[in-house]
């Protein structure tokens, strides 16, 4: 049983989304390190700082590589990161003269934040794949209902009378916002060595960094361990997004109260009140909302990294943005289902 309600046995029945915890998984972390690994002595062989032959070997390795799971959670109690066992193993699979080339130049830091943008960008791209997915449904509800009647309601009282289209259009335009937001999104090389300063690559290091980001499809920046400013960045956008899915939610579970001016298909069952058709789905589009505004604050705490690296601050990083993640995926998996079950909205004028 898991005390995680994401994969949870039963809940991540509601608030589950497989195809993007995937990307949070132990192994997607793995193959995206040991891609780090891999790219690295291929960017230090072109520019003459290891044989060839030794990333060649290297890179052969990290392609099959499966690394000891448990040596590896024994060494992080220890080491407070999976690198310095990670490493160790991938040496001694590795062997001979090669052995010594593996890491040159590198940290701990450097392979983990990269392993991240490695997944978050492909992340980023299923949200705005997902956002385009729901805006797309929104628009056929205007095609459908948008000439009919709602009427406006501000600060929970009647006001007066609006068309679907002016309430689905507040819907709809924050979201084509984000996707383009997306997009748009920049996913930076972490490479800096021990204090980010690459000291040991010395001259070569920007040409060895160019390269190494280029290698894995990433923006070449320089290094970013302490300034987070980039991963609040994006765990505000990933807030936005569920926001404004919440606030459809909320929208919807008002006008499903009297049921006059929406007609949902489905809905949640009660053991109590078998008559009752709950809105479970724009109920859980408020709670991610509010969940990922939570942890957001969490994410402002973990900027202040001190001096060159913090282990305190990155480590809340690692509990929170996966959780914000899977949220906002919940939410867009949960917005688009909530959509398709609009089999009415609005009243003929």
């Amino acid at each position: 049983m898991s005390i995680f309600a994401f994969d949870h046995p039963f809940l991540s029945g509601l608030l589950g989304d497989e195809e993007v915890s995937a990307y949070f998984s132990a192994q997607a972390d793995i193959r995206a390190m040991l891609a780090f690994e891999a790219a690295l002595a291929k960017a230090e062989a072109r520019h003459g700082l290891i044989p060839a032959v030794s990333a060649e070997q290297i890179a052969d390795v990290c392609a099959a590589f499966q690394p000891d799971i448990a040596s590896l959670k024994s060494a992080t109690a220890t080491d407070g990161v999976v690198i310095p066992d990670l490493v160790r193993q991938l040496r001694k699979a590795v062997g001979g003269e090669a052995a010594q080339h593996v890491h040159v130049g590198a940290t701990s830091q450097d392979v983990i934040d990269t392993s991240l943008m490695i997944r978050l960008k492909a992340v980023a791209f299923l949200f705005a794949g997902r956002l385009s997915q729901v805006t797309a449904a929104l628009a056929t509800l205007d095609k459908q209902w948008g000439a009919n009647r709602l009427m406006g309601r501000t600060r929970m009282q009647a006001a007066i009378p609006m068309t679907v289209s002016d309430r689905l259009r507040s819907w709809r335009d924050p979201l084509e916002t984000y996707r383009d937001r997306l997009t748009q999104q920049t996913f930076p090389l972490q490479f800096g060595g021990a204090v980010g300063t690459l000291e040991k690559l010395g001259s070569n290091a920007a040409a060895v960094r160019a390269s190494l980001a280029q290698e894995l499809d990433l923006t070449d920046a320089p290094q970013w361990q302490s300034q987070r400013g980039g991963i609040a960045e994006f765990a505000g956008l990933l807030s936005l997004i569920s926001g404004s899915l919440g606030k459809i939610g909320q929208d919807v579970a008002l006008l499903a109260q009297t049921g006059e001016e929406i007609e949902l298909a489905g809905g949640g069952g009660s053991s109590a009140m078998p008559h009752k058709q709950n809105p479970v789905a724009a109920e859980t589009l408020v709670v991610l909302a509010r969940f990922n505004a939570v942890q957001l604050s969490g994410m402002h705490q973990s900027m202040v990294h001190e001096q060159e690296r913090s282990g305190a601050a990155w480590t809340l990083e690692w509990l929170l943005l996966p959780s914000m993640a899977m949220a906002t995926a919940a939410s867009l998996r949960t917005a688009r289902e909530l959509i398709g079950k609009v089999r009415r909205l609005g009243t003929a004028i």
